[in-house]
This record gives C-alpha cells, sequence and structure tokens, in this order.
C-alpha cells in the first residue's frame, strides 16, 4: 500500500500543480476606456512573502509578464501586496485593445499558480438610447428608471451628463437619500421602479442625465434622459380687440387630463401676482366645455380699464404648457378700422422702453395738421413771386414804348418846323423890300408864339402818355 503510493507520488504533485492553474475562479473586470481597471488577485496563504505579477495571454515567455511586485510601477501598470492574501494590480489609460485574457501568477518552485483575470473594455458614454422629458420653467420634471429583482437593495443614484464612470462620484443625490435641495428620490420597490423629480425648473437644468444602479460586480447598469425646460418667453400672445360698452369672449384651451382642475382667468403683466377676475368681478362668467377640452370667459360690458394682460389656464402650478396668454384692448366704437391701421403703420418704429403702450394717435394728429399748412403757405408764397415778376417786366415794356413815341414826336415837330422855315424864306425874297423887313420884324414874334405852342404840345404830351401807362 505504501509502495503504492510512492509510485503515485509524481503523477499526484502533476495532478495537484494542473488543479492548481484551474482550480481558483474566473476573474471578471470590466474597464471604461480611457479610465483604469483594477485586478484583485487572492492567493493561498503560506505565499504573502513570494513574489506575484501580472501577465498577458498565456504567460509562456517573459515577454508576456507586464509587471511584477518588485516593480512598483511600469508604463501604465501598477501593483500593490497587502501581505494579507490579496495582490492588486492596476491598469491604467485603457483602451479597447487592452480587453483580453491575462493572468494572476505567484513566483514559486515548480509550477508557478495562476488565476485567471477576463478583462472587458467598453466606451465611456451612455447610453444607445435616450428618453427625451419636457419640463416647463418654474414647474417640475420627473424621470423613472427600471432595475432587477437582485438589484432591490442595490444603491440608486442620478448625474449629469453621460459619462458612466464618472457618473456615481458626481452623483448630486444617491440612495437612501430621499431629498437633496431641489432633487428629490424615491424608490418603488414593489415596481422595482426609482424616480427622481426637479422642482422650480430653469432653462440651466436642461440637459443629459443618468440613472444608475450600482452592482457590486461588473458594471452598473444606466438609463439617459435629455431633459428639455420650455420658457415662459416662449408662451404665444393672443392679441383681442373689444368694444367698451359690448360684450367680449376669451377662450383658453387646456389638456384632457385637466377636465376635473379648476380653471381661472386672472389680470396681470406678472402671473404670479396676477388678479382672479371670475372670482373678484361679476362681469367675467366662466364657461368650461369638456367636449372640446376650452372654457371660455366673458365680459358682459367692457370697459376702458380692462385693457391689459390676463392669464387663463387650468393648472395652479403654472405649467407653461396649460396656459395662455391674452392682450385685451378696449376701444371706444367711434374708432373706425381705417384709424387704428393708419395709426399702426405711422408708430410702427417705436420702441417703447417702459413696457406700457404708446398713444400712436397723439402722435400722428400733428403730423396731419402740419404737413398741409406747409404745403399751402410754400403755394401762396410761390404766387406772390410770379405776380411780382410779371408786374416788373410789364413796367420795362412800357417805358420802353414811351420812350420811342416821345422821339417820334419830336422828329415830327421838328421836321414841320424846318418846312415851315424853307417855305417862309422863299416867299420873303419875293416879296418887295419893305415887306420882307416888316416879316422878319414879326419872326421874332412868330418864334416865341412857336416855342409856347411847343412847350404846350409837350405837356399834352405827356399826360398822354401817362394815360397809357396806367391804362396798361
Amino acid at each position: 500500500m505504501r509502495m503504492w503510493s510512492l509510485e503515485n507520488l509524481p503523477f499526484t504533485l502533476c495532478i495537484a500543480l494542473i488543479c492548481v492553474r484551474s482550480a481558483a475562479a474566473l476573474i471578471h473586470v470590466f474597464g471604461y476606456e480611457g479610465r483604469q481597471a483594477v485586478v484583485y488577485c487572492p492567493h493561498i496563504q503560506g505565499y504573502e512573502d513570494y513574489e506575484k505579477y501580472l501577465c498577458k495571454n498565456e504567460c509562456g515567455n517573459d515577454d508576456d509578464v507586464l509587471i511584477k511586485t518588485t516593480e512598483t510601477n511600469k508604463h501604465k501598470y501598477s501593483t500593490k501586496d497587502d501581505g494579507k492574501g490579496l495582490f492588486t494590480a492596476t491598469i491604467s489609460d485603457l483602451s479597447l485593445t487592452d480587453a483580453g485574457k491575462y493572468w494572476c501568477g505567484v513566483t514559486r518552485t515548480g509550477k508557478d499558480i495562476y488565476s485567471e483575470v477576463q478583462l472587458d473594455v467598453v466606451e465611456d458614454r451612455c447610453c444607445d438610447t435616450t428618453s427625451t422629458v419636457q419640463g416647463n420653467e418654474e414647474s417640475s420634471a420627473s424621470f423613472s428608471c427600471t432595475y432587477e429583482p437582485e438589484n432591490k437593495d442595490s444603491e440608486k443614484y442620478f448625474c449629469r451628463g453621460n459619462q458612466p464612470s464618472r457618473c456615481l462620484q458626481n452623483a448630486f443625490i444617491t440612495s437612501p437619500n430621499q431629498q437633496n435641495g431641489r432633487f428629490s428620490l424615491t424608490d418603488d420597490k414593489a415596481s422595482r421602479r426609482f424616480t427622481l423629480t426637479i422642482t422650480s425648473l430653469t432653462k440651466q437644468d436642461a440637459g443629459l442625465y443618468v440613472c444608475g444602479v450600482h452592482r457590486n460586480t461588473g458594471l452598473d447598469l444606466f438609463e439617459a434622459f435629455e431633459l428639455a425646460v420650455q420658457g415662459w418667453c416662449c408662451v404665444k400672445t393672443n392679441k383681442l380687440k373689444g368694444i367698451v360698452g359690448h360684450p367680449v369672449t376669451m377662450h383658453c384651451p387646456y389638456p384632457p387630463q385637466h377636465r376635473d382642475n379648476r380653471k381661472f382667468l386672472c389680470k396681470g403683466y406678472n402671473r404670479k401676482n396676477c388678479t382672479d377676475m371670475v372670482k373678484t368681478q361679476s362681469r367675467f362668467t366662466l364657461q368650461d366645455d369638456v367636449s372640446s377640452s376650452s372654457f371660455s370667459v366673458m365680459i358682459t360690458e367692457l370697459k376702458a380699464e380692462d385693457s391689459g394682460t390676463y392669464w387663463c389656464g387650468s393648472d395652479s402650478q403654472w405649467n407653461v404648457g396649460n396656459h395662455v396668454k391674452i392682450q385685451l384692448s378696449a376701444v371706444f366704437e367711434h374708432q373706425t378700422t381705417s384709424t387704428v391701421v393708419s395709426t399702426s403703420t405711422v408708430g410702427s418704429q417705436l420702441t417703447n422702453t417702459t413696457g406700457k403702450p404708446i398713444n400712436r394717435m397723439f402722435l400722428f394728429h400733428p403730423v396731419v395738421y402740419i404737413i398741409p399748412a406747409l404745403l399751402l403757405t410754400l403755394t401762396f408764397a410761390l404766387v406772390i413771386v410770379c405776380k411780382c415778376r410779371m408786374d416788373k417786366r410789364r413796367g420795362t415794356r412800357a417805358n420802353v414804348n414811351r420812350d420811342t413815341t416821345n422821339e417820334a414826336a419830336i422828329e415830327e415837330v421838328l421836321g414841320e418846323a424846318d418846312i415851315y422855315a424853307n417855305q417862309e424864306l422863299v416867299l420873303s425874297e419875293k416879296l418887295p423890300t419893305k415887306q420882307r423887313r416888316a416879316c422878319q420884324r414879326n419872326e421874332y414874334t412868330g418864334e416865341e408864339q412857336q416855342d409856347s405852342v411847343y412847350r404846350n404840345i409837350s405837356a399834352s404830351e405827356d399826360i398822354y402818355f401817362n394815360d397809357i401807362y396806367i391804362n396798361s
């Protein structure tokens, strides 16, 4: 019996050595691209002082050894031995090519002891599909994630972005915590669903979110959400015009799920402190039409002071999508459509920095009166100038005619005088001497009379020409 045992001892040792390499359970390690992976390699007691190492592939030669415990750091590999049966190897700056089979080894006499390691490397992003959640400014938004029964007691958390490797360390809320400022987390273990709720939404809350379930083995489980936040600036304004003294009706649609909610209409530029008109004013009556998912508010007798901004809705939490903004203008009956259109055209370029409406009719009236007055003044001035020029031209022509007539008359008188003189000279030569002397004595008297006649003719001519000038 003993001989048989000794003879079979080498075979037994060989089997034992083979079993040492394959008996240890497979160590599965996961890592994200660009991050690091830690390999935990337990070993049999009694080998605390032995050299350990990490190698890849089959570890058939020294080239397959990546790092030893005698080397603290080598390239992107590092090791640590706690001396209590656990050897740790860290691989930094992971790439997809680092994925594969590794071995944790313990150097000893004879066959080394090995533990098989499988490393999986995935991209550091989440996820293949992303759900969209719509939120409204100043309201709240919620999104839920599911998990498997085995993760019922696992840690749940939420973070922003889509980088899973950093999500847990950057989480803004984790279970079992239920509240962190505007963020709250509830876990319904019966339905295996946990929910994140964000209150008092702002535009800055929009973006990517990731919910995670931590697992002790393998990578955490994630779901991704895209949160969109709609602001109050995007609420469409409906413009409505009514005549003072007449009824006017405002229509407000609402979501079908709000059919049982209280509907309201309030007035005020700021929706947060507007006045509920249906409650405070008897002239306002509300009628709900469930079949069309809308309600209407009628003002029985419109007043000028009813002009302003109104908000109608069916959600007391002031959800943007469930409210309608109405700008009501109360006008008097004598204000015709044409006047309003003209006023709008003239004042379309005006800017009101105070946010209050501008009385454009007040700006338009001066233009109506000033322009015609200017045109009338210019026309009158043009007529005066033209008349003055015509009178000046007529005066010039009259003076020219007068001078020409005077010259012709003078020439005619002088010519006749010459004729008379010649005739008298001939007659005097034919007379006897005594008669000729008598004629010469009378010559001076005749000349003086002739000069007198000439002066009378000249005066008559002046009067004649003056009459012509006046008549012209």
